[in-house]
């Protein structure tokens, strides 16, 4: 029975509660205000329509973590190197208390631990690789309480509630898919190639999605094979020659990366060069200047290591209160066979797992072969 006393007691409870949610640290998310913001070369809006950060400033030095998931390719390696390379760089190192490095593997849920376990330290800004672009809510809020800048980037997340760091992936999709058609000619059947990324991340879908956009609309006629490669080079020659032994031809191919393996299972299986557009490891593009004359048209597009760099860089600013877009658009590094340069945008000196975009003059960001090399993948605790 409701009874004056009831009720009595439930508004008790009310308040009771409105009391403890008061007392509760509210989120503090960063303002959103107008633009331009800060070095506006450097940090290019996406587009017209992406908002502006801003968080309060925080006096430096900083503590940064980098948040990796999958470390089991060439790309993830390096970005590790470039990232622990430019934290050691003049201008930077000063700004830097401390720096960590965890990769956590391809499960989404140790990542977000791994995220969640440097906020409750104290660490003030995290970059991080999603493993995936969904589920990061809880850790996006647990950021805003404690005045944490999370910096996602290549593979980014599905929110506008964070500040990303990223190339257009489905602009290299398209780009790819252009140049493929261009060399292709009138023709506008037969068979081509994908060798996807990592499954699961945004990365490998938005370039997917790009190429295949393309094709949908320019080439339908053309059969378009999927297989596997993790963005790896063993991954993508095994799977490659696995799908030559059954289709026997093709007339194109496009690969998200591990292009250098690629290419060697068209050598194995002596398959005739075709058009082939690719990322930009250092031994896709030697291939290419060796083999341009035997058919071998490549493309070359670069998703970069030294985004890492790039955010790090980013972070810094937002915490010196600096206003920066919520989604950063870095611009994309490419070249093909007939503007390679032996010394310039590739190196025969060089091994072929070095990826070789990494100087961004607009950021005044140039890590070296030699920074990078002289760094290892290994997790910094």
């Amino acid at each position: 029975m409701f009874t004056r006393r009831t009720a009595l007691l439930a508004g008790a409870c009310v308040l009771g509660l409105s009391t403890v949610l008061a007392a509760l640290p509210a989120a503090a998310k960063p303002k959103v205000v107008q633009g331009p913001g800060y070095l506006p070369a450097c940090f290019k809006p996406w587009s017209e329509q992406t908002k502006f950060f801003q968080w309060e400033a925080k006096p430096g030095p900083y503590r940064i973590a980098l948040v990796n998931g999958f470390v089991g390719n060439t790309w993830r390696i390096q970005m590790i190197q470039t990232a622990k390379a430019f934290a050691e760089q003049p201008g930077i190192k000063d700004k830097i208390k401390e720096f960590k490095v965890i990769s956590t593997g391809t499960d989404a849920a140790a990542q977000l631990g791994a995220i969640e376990d440097f906020i409750n330290q104290g660490f003030d800004a995290i970059v991080t690789i999603a493993v995936s672009p969904e589920g990061f809510d809880r850790v996006i809020r647990l950021a805003d309480r404690n005045d944490v800048v999370i910096v996602p980037f290549d593979n980014v997340l599905d929110t506008d509630a964070v500040m990303q760091v990223n190339e257009d992936q489905l602009e290299m999709g398209r780009m790819s898919a252009r140049f493929l058609l261009k060399e292709l000619g009138d023709k506008k059947s037969g068979k081509i190639l994908e060798v996807r990324g990592l499954p699961g991340n945004s990365v490998d879908r938005d370039r997917h999605l790009g190429f295949r956009e393309v094709m949908g609309k320019e080439a339908p006629g053309f059969e378009i094979v999927e297989i596997v490669g993790n963005w790896d080079d063993g991954t993508a020659q095994k799977a490659t020659a696995d799908a030559l032994a059954v289709h026997n031809h093709f007339d194109a191919v496009f690969t998200q990366g591990g292009s250098t393996g690629t290419v060697r299972a068209f050598l194995d299986a002596g398959h005739p060069m075709v058009p082939m557009a690719g990322e930009a490891e250092n031994g896709f593009r030697k291939l290419i200047a060796q083999y341009k004359d035997k058919g071998l048209k490549g493309f070359s597009y670069g998703q970069s290591p030294g985004l890492a760099a790039i955010s790090m860089k980013a972070a810094i600013a937002a915490l010196e209160g600096n206003k920066m877009p919520q989604l950063v658009s870095v611009p994309i590094p490419y070249a093909d066979y007939t503007t390679l340069e032996d010394g310039k945008n590739y190196w025969s000196n060089l091994s072929d797992n070095f990826f070789t975009p990494n100087e961004f003059p607009p950021c005044d960001v140039n890590i070296t072969a030699v920074e990078i090399m002289g760094k290892t993948s290994e997790n910094v605790k």
